[in-house]
């Protein structure tokens, strides 16, 4: 295998990694130092920790399926599409190195919200972010990575779109 493929598969698998340590880390650190439903005002109300235990997937959504059901749908296919993606990275050699990024920040955030629902049977969620009229919903390092590199893919995709036209 040429060195220079061997660098392009150990930077992925880093980036990969990188997302996946932030975001168990910081969950770690919230499960031993903060009780369910603790509220911390880190910013005023603006920032602000709050730990929840979330069975469900983004915004709890699924929250009330059947435990067989919410496993294959919040687990056993995501797990198949986050190989499928890997699987995908490491085999295409032409993907530009942005988009490629941004696919490895979907990835790690992926596997670190399946780990957490394989291992604990629930995801920690602990940040809400609250300025004017904009709010999120109580997320994680996982979910932060998954939409930043979300967020990258579309507007990549609209650059794109203005070059043409």
């Amino acid at each position: 295998m040429p060195s220079k493929q061997i660098l392009r598969i150990t930077i992925i698998i880093l980036i990969i990694l990188a997302n996946i340590g932030c975001d168990q880390v910081s969950k770690k650190i919230v499960r031993r130092r903060i009780s369910e439903n603790e509220t911390i005002e880190v910013f005023r109300n603006h920032l602000i920790v709050m730990r929840v235990e979330n069975s469900g997937a983004f915004l709890s959504f699924g929250d009330s399926l059947s435990k067989s059901v919410k496993n294959i749908l919040l687990s056993v296919l995501p797990l198949i599409a986050l190989t499928f993606g890997s699987i995908y990275i490491l085999t295409k050699q032409n993907i530009p190195p942005l988009s490629l990024m941004a696919i490895c920040f979907i990835i790690g955030g992926g596997i670190g919200n399946i780990f957490d629902r394989i291992a604990y049977g629930s995801v920690t969620d602990f940040l809400y972010v609250h300025f004017g009229i904009f709010q999120t919903g109580i997320f994680n390092m996982a979910d932060l990575s998954i939409i930043t590199g979300a967020i990258i893919i579309l507007l990549q995709s609209l650059y794109r779109r203005m070059r043409v036209q």
